[in-house]
């Protein structure tokens, strides 16, 4: 993502040495990594997704992965809406309830699309200079994966991050460090890790999962609220909290006692054991999409991206904080993403 203002050029690397210098100009060759087996894959070795095995075409794990993830985050949206339907007493409350599941269908609108991205995941549309760089790297991206030019919609996200959030649907949302900073062939090793979190065949897919959460994740925003209220103020914090463990536990126990299958009282489970696993396949979820920038020839340039970015940056190239904060991370230190595009690109 971007930061205000404009930063500096990108790094690059001598041959033969680790450490970046700056590149002869903001328009220049990236340079090439010092590993001689780092080789980049040629423009045309993604092909123009005719084949079976293009990333286009290939609907991979991550479509599996993306349903597992999706059934805590439905469950516990069924059930919040449930809830609030027998709060409020409505005697026709299931006509609500059967409502709110038949009302992914507006996710097939393109505009509900652009609400989503605007307000929910804070990205703004480009600007036209912003659009005109834009499009002059984006364009040699789609030519590689095979993607229509109008599938996709380009978005800025304000952050200084090296990738902008994954997006759901057809939003492809791009930092603003990566915009400003970037020459142009790192520009398109970052829209190829964007675009690689859309291959794959499920647009519609997590378009649709993510609607479905947005129940859960409000529910968690309001938890998060209560956790900051409690070291806020410990004393009210403490009580709310209190009194919120044992309402669950209450109904946890109730399922237990009544329900014959395991399944309901696993479900009402997932609270504690699926954020590990969700972060786990979130960390998955961005390696993959690297793996498929380096399969459409961008992989050595987008070494130079993430070793560039943390110099620029100044930070250390292991993963910070501790142990739990390194359990529930969605994101993979970038020490851990370059490692592993240097085992793919060593190994094919």
């Amino acid at each position: 993502m971007t930061g205000p203002g404009d930063p500096p050029e990108d790094s690059a690397w001598e041959p033969g040495q680790l450490e970046p210098r700056q590149p002869p100009g903001p328009g220049g060759p990236p340079a090439v990594p010092p590993n001689s087996q780092w080789i980049q894959l040629p423009p045309d070795a993604a092909g123009t997704g005719a084949d079976a095995g293009s990333p286009r075409a290939r609907v991979d794990v991550s479509t599996a992965t993306l349903l597992l993830s999706a059934l805590p985050w439905y469950f516990w949206s069924f059930a919040i809406v449930s809830w609030i339907v027998g709060l409020l007493g409505f005697g026709w409350g299931w006509i609500i309830v059967v409502a709110w599941m038949l009302s992914g269908a507006v996710v097939f609108v393109r505009p509900v699309e652009d609400m989503l991205a605007r307000y929910l995941f804070r990205l703004r549309q480009p600007t036209l200079v912003e659009e005109q760089r834009l499009q002059m790297a984006w364009r040699q991206v789609i030519e590689r994966a095979g993607v229509p030019q109008d599938r996709y919609t380009l978005w800025i996200q304000d952050s200084e991050e090296v990738n902008a959030t994954p997006t759901p649907g057809h939003v492809v949302g791009v930092s603003r460090w990566a915009l400003y900073t970037l020459p142009p062939a790192h520009l398109e090793a970052a829209l190829a890790h964007e675009l690689g979190h859309h291959l794959g065949g499920r647009d519609w897919l997590s378009l649709l999962s993510f609607w479905y959460s947005i129940p859960a994740r409000c529910a968690l925003i309001g938890v998060r609220a209560l956790g900051r209220l409690m070291l806020a103020v410990p004393a009210v914090g403490c009580v709310v909290v209190a009194f919120v463990l044992l309402a669950y536990s209450g109904v946890l126990f109730a399922v237990l006692l009544l329900d014959d299958s395991l399944l309901l009282p696993l479900l009402f489970l997932t609270p504690f054991v699926a954020p590990p696993i969700l972060a786990w396949l979130s960390r998955r979820d961005v390696i993959r999409a690297d793996r498929r920038a380096a399969e459409l020839g961008y992989g050595a340039t987008l070494i130079q991206v993430l070793y560039g970015w943390q110099f620029q940056h100044q930070q250390m190239l292991g993963r910070d904080g501790s142990r739990r904060r390194q359990l529930m991370s969605s994101y993979p230190s970038l020490t851990d993403r370059a490692h592993a595009l240097e085992r793919f690109l060593q190994s094919n």
